[in-house]
């Protein structure tokens, strides 16, 4: 254990759509995020040396500054005024990498939260959001988590009554999904079906799992290439297992259901991990900030 502890907690997208892109270039977003108890364990342990570095049980995850933990804990000490001091972060890395589930956001995230903490610096949420936001779009929302209509580029949140507690089953499937790609093919004025966003957020306020669970639609799914068609097998799986919906998380390349029944989805994970090695069961779970 180090001088600090924390989690790190998953994210996946109940539903998401490109609304259109902006003059600066981004396109503006409109998702509701979910926060599930899959997670990275993160120990930040202090020493004298002058070096922020970071180190995973993933041998390919950067060490120094194109990891976002990294420049959470520098960007920390730049904005609270604490002098800096050098540490080692070790982060045990279970959320799969490239999947479209904030796996690194989160990590900035949690570090962004833990230093506030430790050093009794006494930010607020908001204001942790805002720092966060210099890191990346998801950073904010994975700052507090819980269920959450996020616009802009992902800036703009609105805190939604928790969704009903239900089991989430994540397939990731052998390969990963290029964000860019994605951003540079997708035409926001062509689409032809968009979420029902009203719909969805109506049923969270309603505590209606199976409108939820209808309401799931990625419209990245639209523009996936041929090559990634195993997305598609992917919920067909999950939705021949049980599952009420299932849907691409962000830019993929994970997938995830949703199940109300305990046993159901038990079934379902111990058929889909003999298919998939990144496979997991998780939990939906409360904003924890």
């Amino acid at each position: 254990m180090g001088d600090i502890s924390v989690k790190a907690y998953a994210k996946i997208n109940l539903c998401l759509d490109v609304v259109r892109k902006m003059d600066s270039g981004y396109h503006e977003i409109a998702t509701v995020m979910q926060s599930v108890d899959l997670c990275d364990d993160i120990d930040i342990t202090f020493n004298d040396q002058a070096s922020i570095t970071a180190e995973s049980n993933l041998y390919f995850l950067p060490k120094g500054d194109k990891n976002i933990a990294v420049r959470a804990v520098r960007l920390f000490f730049e904005a609270s005024g604490t002098p800096p001091r050098g540490c080692v972060i070790k982060i045990k890395k279970r959320i799969p990498v490239c999947a479209g589930m904030a796996g690194g956001s989160t990590d900035g995230a949690a570090v962004l939260r833990a230093l506030n903490d430790y050093f009794s610096i006494g930010f607020k949420q908001k204001e942790l959001e805002s720092l966060a936001e210099k890191l990346g779009s998801d950073l904010p929302f994975c700052v507090g988590g819980g269920t959450v209509l996020c616009k802009g580029r992902g800036e703009i949140m609105t805190e939604l009554k928790a969704m009903p507690r239900c089991r989430v089953l994540i397939c990731k499937p052998p390969f990963p999904i290029s964000t860019a790609e994605l951003f540079s093919v997708i035409d926001s004025s062509a689409l032809k079906h968009r979420p029902d966003i009203d719909g969805m957020l109506i049923s969270i306020e309603q505590g209606c799992l199976a409108g939820v669970a209808r309401r799931m639609y990625n419209v990245f799914e639209d523009v996936l290439p041929q090559r990634y068609s195993e997305i598609r097998s992917i919920k067909s799986k999950l939705l021949d297992t049980g599952a009420l919906g299932a849907s691409m998380t962000g830019t993929g390349s994970a997938v995830f259901g949703l199940y109300d029944d305990e046993e159901t989805a038990e079934k379902a994970f111990a058929l889909m991990k003999k298919q998939y090695d990144e496979c997991f069961l998780a939990e939906t779970m409360e904003k924890y900030v």
